[in-house]
């Protein structure tokens, strides 16, 4: 992947007649763009400014191709404050919007990168792809199975490139402890444990309403939301925790973590699911989704543990996060730090020689972003780290984990049916749409 991602910058540069430096400045970076053609140059819309959006924004204009011509946010603070980020990395101001479909309706648009709350990405998305744009869009993809399935059938009709934010495709070491799984050496494989322990995650506090901020168009951040007054902790970052808005630290987290499972392990959808928790560490805060959380998935010939907590860090292996396979001759442990083997012993003889960890290669959002490009400049979807259907895999799961949470049952999934054959959990399949807004049809 690093060579790979060398090369890409390499050709790029080179295309400017220029080679790569170890370090590019915005003011170098200003200048390289003036020196490539507009014809060559990629022009990226941005839809949700104000977190993991901007930081993916950042990402991509780190390559001297690539624009960011417009900008979509319903906080008209964000707005401004994203409208001089990007004057002073390129020498110009965006165009701004309130309605991020006022902003499709641009023709010089190529791209747009998804970054509002999850319940906004399907008809982020569905938009996006029918204006022709390129997307680069947040995890989880959406906010409900349902949702997933639409957006599946939506990038299928309209062809065009769509890669997931779980960044953790293009990095390094999970590249080589898939492989590793893959190889068989660990032996056989009776349980994967993957898991995220936030100790900086505080309790949130609880807040009255209160009227809405003044240039924030509520409305339009609602969506298909249920209707409710303001308050500021179900908006910006927080709004993880309600249920109108996400799905707490199974999808936000969890969507990165399983992903890595499933694909290691070959699998895709589990026969059962059961999950126990709740709210924990902090029951008297405002949020809603649990703080504390075990969810087993049962696969053929093995189990996958998703755990999460909040307030504490004492994770599985000393990590905060992370996945473990353990296999019979030992277990492999990868995370965003790294990927080790711990070997198992016949009394003092291992079965398997361990090894060290092994730290990642390069920025993998960089690398994610740069993957991104190169499928849109090659027009080929199969180049892609992580596309629609992949991160579809990943999400479906963490909504189980939540389904299961919910029903308080083991719930048992149908393949062929897609569904649990179960009625309160079947239910919660479903997207709810509110406001008058309607969940597209595909």
């Amino acid at each position: 992947m690093s060579s790979r991602r060398k090369f890409l910058q390499n050709s790029l540069l080179a295309s400017a007649g220029l080679s790569l430096p170890s370090y590019v400045s915005a003011h170098d970076l200003e200048s390289l763009a003036k020196t490539i053609g507009a014809n060559d140059m990629i022009n990226f819309g941005l839809i949700g400014a104000n977190g993991m959006g901007w930081s993916n924004m950042n990402s991509f204009m780190k390559m001297p191709h690539v624009n960011c011509v417009a900008v979509a946010d319903v906080d008209q603070s964000v707005l401004d404050r994203r409208a001089l980020d990007v004057e002073k990395q390129r020498g110009k101001k965006p165009k701004l919007y309130k309605d991020y479909r006022k902003m499709l309706e641009n023709k010089d648009i190529d791209a747009v990168i998804i970054g509002t709350p999850d319940h906004w990405h399907c008809l982020n998305l569905v938009d996006s792809l029918e204006a022709v744009k390129h997307v680069y869009l947040e995890k989880p993809i959406a906010n409900s199975i349902e949702e997933c399935n639409v957006m599946v059938n939506a990038a299928k009709k309209y062809g065009k490139m769509v890669q997931v934010g779980q960044w953790q495709r293009s990095g390094s070491q999970y590249d080589q402890a898939i492989q590793f799984v893959k190889s068989g050496q660990l032996g056989n494989i009776r349980l994967v444990k993957c898991w995220a322990y936030q100790g900086w995650m505080d309790p949130v506090p609880v807040k009255p309403d209160t009227p809405v901020p003044e240039g924030v168009d509520y409305q339009m951040w609602l969506g298909p939301a249920p209707k409710r007054p303001f308050n500021e902790n179900r908006f910006h970052f927080n709004f993880r925790w309600f249920w109108d808005y996400a799905g707490g630290l199974m999808t936000d987290w969890g969507v990165h973590e399983i992903d890595i499972a499933l694909h290691a392990m070959g699998v895709k959808a589990p026969k059962s699911i059961m999950a126990s928790g709740g709210k924990l560490a902090y029951p008297e805060d405002a949020s809603e989704t649990p703080d504390t959380l075990q969810t087993v998935y049962e696969f053929d010939g093995f189990n996958l543990l998703w755990e999460h907590a909040t307030g504490i860090d004492g994770g599985n292996y000393g990590y905060t996060e992370g996945i473990a396979f353990i296999g019979n001759n030992a277990t492999l442990v990868v995370n965003r730090g790294g990927w080790e083997i711990i070997a198992e012993k016949d009394g003092e003889r291992p079965r398997l020689e361990s090894m060290e960890r092994v730290k990642p290669e390069g920025n993998p959002l960089d690398i994610h972003t740069a993957n991104f490009v190169d499928a849109i400049t090659q027009n080929d979807a199969s180049l892609l780290h992580c596309g629609i259907e992949t991160g579809s895999i990943a999400a479906i799961n963490a909504h189980m984990g939540n389904i299961a949470f919910k029903t308080g049952e083991k719930i048992y999934w149908d393949a062929e049916k897609e569904n649990f054959g179960h009625q309160s959990a079947d239910e919660l399949i479903k997207a709810r749409y509110h406001n008058g807004w309607k969940l597209p049809k595909f």
